[in-house]
């Protein structure tokens, strides 16, 4: 693994406009099929609306935080943790007409009523769900051994194709090989916080390999992100990192 750590340490400069005002209002992208929206929503949980549908990741936080979005199309759930399988938020929403995409750990602990609502992938595994292709990307932290939060092959990161836009989305995840090796990904949400997943130095180390397009840091509780749009300033200015503000405090 690459020290970028200690290559950091050497630098001493920082770029002013890494200090924007962090805001949690949607962005647009342009697609083959029209235009993508990313709505930043809380901590883990990020929807999308495109062509008419509404995708979400890891609804927590509570139903209110959606109110401003039509009924789930489409809800993709990384893990067994209450952070990402929140049943408490998902009673709250209008999922009759929801397709649940999820590992099989995470399927087998909802609820009995969804169980005909769900498609279970493993990592690496695909599926197109109204017309939208999802892929199961490996999340683990490392060692991977029986001490480990999040073992491989238990959850799901996800690779979603919004007409012909990759989208990555990590879950819990140490910088493991399987990111390293993405490719040709146009947006990427990558977590950083201790001691669940990585700290800011292995995550940036991670993403300057891969070098999507687009970078949104998210599930990052009490880390240094404006540090870590600085070392991605440095180690790879081609990825455009986006701030937003996960944790608002209302």
């Amino acid at each position: 693994m690459k020290s970028i750590a200690a290559f950091f340490t050497i630098v001493t400069f920082i770029v002013p406009s890494l200090f924007a005002q962090l805001s949690s209002t949607p962005d647009t992208y342009k697609t083959e099929n029209g235009v993508l929206t990313v709505h930043p929503i809380n901590h883990g949980t990020v929807a999308f609306t495109f062509e008419g549908k509404t995708i979400i990741l890891d609804p927590y936080g509570g139903a209110d935080k959606f109110s401003g979005l039509e009924a789930p199309d489409l809800i993709l759930i990384t893990d067994i943790h209450g952070d990402h399988l929140n049943s408490e938020t998902i009673s709250g929403l209008d999922t009759k007409n929801t397709t649940f995409i999820v590992p099989q750990a995470v399927a087998d602990r909802m609820n009995e009523e969804l169980q005909n609502q769900i498609v279970v992938i493993a990592n690496e595994e695909s599926t197109t769900q109204m017309g939208i292709q999802v892929t199961g990307v490996a999340m683990y932290n490392l060692p991977d051994d029986e001490n480990s939060r999040h073992k491989k092959g238990r959850g799901n990161g996800y690779i979603i194709n919004f007409g012909g836009k990759k989208v990555y989305l990590s879950g819990d995840t140490e910088d493991i090989p399987e990111m390293r090796n993405l490719e040709n990904i146009d947006i990427a949400f990558v977590c950083m916080n201790l001691p669940y997943t990585m700290d800011i130095y292995q995550a940036a180390s991670a993403v300057i390999e891969f070098s999507p397009n687009i970078m949104y840091p998210y599930h990052h509780r009490g880390q240094d992100v404006q540090k870590f749009k600085e070392l991605m300033s440095i180690g790879n200015p081609e990825v455009h990192v986006i701030l937003k503000d996960w944790y608002p405090s209302n």
